[in-house]
């Protein structure tokens, strides 16, 4: 059994920091694929950036220059570094896992930016 562990959410006001981290636990092997999607109010769920074991870490561009994925394979863990954050990225954020052919879900954490 494949679990995802979310945490780093909160309230910060535009133009502050936040980090994201997400702990994936059970048998995963050592090739996979772990991103971060959100979803905000009223739109459809979308990818904000990924990172494989493998593969270099891909970015939407709404958050170029401003995000920085990153992850530990020791720890089987992924982080998002969210600098210069702005209302617009007010959403849920979900961690996602890919490897073996499925795709595993976080419980979301709740990234609110407002002042």
């Amino acid at each position: 059994q494949v679990q995802l562990v979310e945490s780093g959410g909160g309230l910060v006001q535009p133009g502050g920091s936040l980090r994201l981290s997400c702990a994936a636990s059970g048998n995963i092997g050592n090739f996979y694929t772990m991103g971060w999607y959100r979803r905000a109010p009223g739109k459809q769920r979308e990818l904000v950036a990924s990172i494989g074991t493998f593969a270099p870490a891909n970015y939407a561009d709404s958050v170029k220059g401003r995000f920085t994925i990153s992850r530990d394979g020791g720890k089987n863990t992924v982080y998002l570094q969210m600098n210069s954050l702005k209302p617009e990225d007010t959403a849920v954020y979900y961690c996602n896992l890919v490897f073996g052919g499925s795709s595993n879900w976080g419980q979301g954490t709740q990234v609110t930016v407002s002042s």
